[in-house]
């Protein structure tokens, strides 16, 4: 390990981490009956994330080059697994962190509602009041949410197969792009942008067969059609499927780069 690497890995642990929090959102807008709150808080840790990832491809990137020109390559696909293995490591984390971070999220909401002003509400966190408040939300997962979890859940388990998948796709698209590009240096700037060939089929799965789905069954909690104990059961299995994708991508990262090099090859 060293510090290139250890950035890179620092990077994907932040956008992930900030990923999986994405559930601890929804939960706290059904609790708070304000989702459209709940997701515009939200976006402000998705900047956080957009900007890691502005510069985590650009560090991929040059450490690619770096295996090229020196001779190093045949560390880089440890070096890749790695990464994957630090994007298990913050999907655990968050999933962890659910049951605090929507309690943050909670009380984040109410005193928005109350000042009408993001600054106002990074200042309130640093006060005495604020630091209480973030001190005593800290809460670890019940174990009565683990076992509640042989129940059925709302959402199919085709669907939560679906984001297995489809999360697998999406933590190994970029990444096996740039390694494609080691694979067939020739032809390597074709690799890096072909990363869609990989994550087009998730962006499908998650935005026409996923995310509907549970947005549905979201309102349904908020109109009293479905329990708070079901919702909260489905999204354990969500970040459980999270987790799961992850480690799919690690045995689709050599599928993947060579599916890419293939189509380089070819475009």
């Amino acid at each position: 390990m060293d510090w290139p690497l250890i950035n890179i890995c620092l990077l994907t642990l932040v956008i992930h981490l900030i990923g999986a929090l994405a559930y601890a959102a929804r939960i706290a807008g059904v609790r708070t009956h304000k989702i459209a709150l709940s997701f515009a808080l939200f976006n402000v840790l998705v900047l956080v994330s957009r900007t890691s990832n502005s510069f985590l491809g650009p560090f991929l990137a040059k450490r690619i080059e770096n295996g090229i020109v020196n001779g190093t390559g045949e560390r880089l696909l440890l070096d890749l697994r790695i990464v994957l293995f630090s994007a298990t490591i913050a999907t655990v984390l968050g999933a962890l962190m659910v049951p605090t971070v929507q309690r943050w999220f909670a009380a984040a909401i109410g005193e928005f509602h109350k000042h009408r002003s993001v600054g106002k509400l990074l200042f309130s966190a640093f006060t005495p009041r604020g630091r209480n408040v973030v001190l005593k939300s800290v809460s670890l997962p019940k174990g009565a949410n683990a076992k509640s979890l042989s129940k059925p859940t709302v959402l199919s388990w085709r669907v939560i197969a679906m984001n297995v998948v489809a999360q697998a796709l999406l933590t190994v698209g970029v990444i096996a792009s740039l390694y494609a590009g080691y694979l067939y240096p020739e032809f390597r700037v074709t690799a890096s942008q072909l990363s869609a060939v990989v994550n087009g089929f998730a962006t499908i799965l998650l935005f026409v067969l996923i995310d509907p789905q549970l947005s549905v069954m979201t309102d349904d909690v908020v109109e009293g059609r479905v329990s708070e104990a079901d919702y909260r059961r489905t999204i354990v299995w969500l970040s459980m499927s999270r987790v799961g994708g992850t480690l799919l991508a690690q045995a689709l990262l050599l599928p993947s780069a060579w599916l890419i090099v293939w189509v380089a090859a070819r475009v």
